[in-house]
């Protein structure tokens, strides 16, 4: 009898896990991930040299508007790179909502604190292919305890 409180409650559990990004990006509204090109893959996991992708990489092209993936908490600016050679692209924002902390690469905020409602533009996309010629533009998604985002994507 117990054991059959213990699966419904799991049950449960799992549907509320159900959390799914909107988009984030204006020109890929499914969220279509960054696969493979010269500079690497991205996938969470993907190898880095010596070490691992902590993130998952959506398409998104320079200068595009990015979206809120749903209702958000700006919880302030995140600097990517300490190589001065990258800061064409060396900002992002730290967000909250759903219940999820992550923080988003690669994106000049239009602000860093307060809150945007699901859909409502958050800022634009960076310049990556002036640091990364050839690369895949596209906006990286962390969690913030670096745990893997790919659950929340369809």
């Amino acid at each position: 009898m117990e054991m059959k409180h213990v699966v419904v409650l799991l049950a449960v559990l799992c549907v509320c896990d159900g959390v799914k990004f909107g988009q984030l990006c204006s020109g890929n509204s499914n969220n279509r991930r960054r696969t493979s090109d010269k500079w690497g893959q991205g996938h969470y996991g993907a190898r880095r040299g010596d070490r691992v992708h902590k993130g998952l990489d959506i398409v998104c092209q320079d200068g595009s508007v990015v979206y809120a993936p749903f209702d958000v908490t700006l919880n302030g600016k995140v600097i990517v790179y300490t190589d001065p050679k990258k800061k064409a692209i060396n900002n992002g924002i730290n967000l909250s909502g759903e219940n999820l902390c992550f923080k988003l690469f690669y994106v000049k905020p239009d602000q860093t604190s307060g809150t945007v409602k699901k859909g409502e533009r958050l800022g634009v996309m960076l310049p990556m292919q002036s640091v990364y010629p050839g690369i895949t533009s596209h906006i990286h998604v962390q969690m913030c305890n670096k745990s893997d985002p790919t659950r929340y994507f369809s």
